[in-house]
């Protein structure tokens, strides 16, 4: 009797700490690990949240992000998934490349490794074609494809990302077979296709926006168009139900305490909420869109599960 009522008090003062400890977070500095260089996409989105977070997080909260580069995003991510589930590590998560990492090399993480927070953005992605072609609508790509297999040469930044993922989609979908030309990054796969060196490319609106007027943008894999870029129609408007996109969130180790988690997800969504916020995000080309905790959890793995079948059938590496 004795041992079971020392066992409960020792349990109510646990889950009472536990409860102060989530009270006074965050009661020290907050790092956002992120596994890119500064200046980049996901260096930007995160220093454009961070003081947001802190805002809603209260508590005087400071968020400070720090570089970790190299391995396309595997050497930051993996920092994030062996640190202590304390809510003061965070890192960016970008989808589908860090689950992509899990499947063309060793990983110190999977994607049970992480307690996922929000995902902010979603950067859909574009079929464009040069300026100078014909090629402006999907019923002329699908007809210029379908002549010859392999013929249409499509430009993008890597084999494994949301460009390939996309690719496969838009192959499926239509019943042709195009030619991947990979580059080192969206900048050259941008400038070939700007040359009218390859007949299509597969970018993110994002990198598409400031160059309207030297490309044809010939749909958008979003649900709905896009404030960015209101002429654009959507795939769906053309026939073919296709959505993808590059995601960009944040996420901490496994196992971090639910008050904490709790206490995050609603500053992420008091953020997203604020008019600022919605600016700045646009302003610096992040093309917002909230998924929070179990929903980001089962977008990842839908990402994880696409990327799989594309391995184990044609695998990039």
């Amino acid at each position: 009797m004795k041992r079971t009522v020392f066992t409960a008090a020792l349990f109510a003062t646990t889950a009472m700490a536990g409860a102060v400890a989530a009270q006074d977070y965050p009661s020290e500095e907050i790092e956002v690990i992120v596994g890119y260089s500064a200046g980049g996409g996901t260096d930007v989105m995160a220093r454009t949240v961070a003081p947001f977070l802190e805002e809603y997080l209260g508590n005087n909260a400071t968020v400070v992000v720090k570089n970790m580069p190299g391995a396309s995003g595997q050497i930051g991510v993996t920092e994030v998934a062996t640190a202590e589930p304390d809510g003061y590590t965070l890192g960016t998560f970008n989808l589908p490349g860090m689950m992509a990492r899990t499947l063309d090399r060793e990983a110190d993480y999977d994607a049970d490794s992480f307690t996922y927070l929000a995902n902010v953005v979603n950067d859909p992605n574009v079929i464009v074609t040069p300026g100078s072609s014909d090629i402006d609508t999907m019923e002329k790509l699908v007809e210029a494809a379908s002549e010859e297999p392999g013929a249409m040469t499509v430009a993008m930044s890597s084999l494994g990302g949301d460009d390939h993922l996309f690719l496969v989609k838009v192959q499926e979908a239509t019943d042709t077979e195009m030619t991947v030309v990979p580059f080192s990054g969206s900048a050259p796969a941008r400038t070939a296709l700007m040359g009218g060196h390859v007949g299509m490319g597969i970018i993110n609106l994002s990198e598409a926006v400031n160059f309207l007027d030297d490309l044809n943008v010939v749909g958008i894999a979003s649900e709905e168009r896009s404030d960015l870029a209101p002429d654009v129609p959507t795939l769906a408007e053309q026939g073919y139900e296709i959505t993808n996109g590059g995601l960009r969130g944040f996420v901490a180790p496994d196992g971090l305490p639910e008050e904490v988690e709790q206490k995050l997800l609603d500053a992420f969504q008091q953020a997203f909420d604020d008019p600022e916020f919605q600016e700045a995000m646009i302003s610096t080309g992040n093309p917002v869109r909230l998924t929070l905790g179990e929903e980001f959890e089962e977008l990842t793995q839908e990402q994880l599960d696409l990327a799989t079948r594309i391995w184990e059938n044609t695998p990039w590496k």
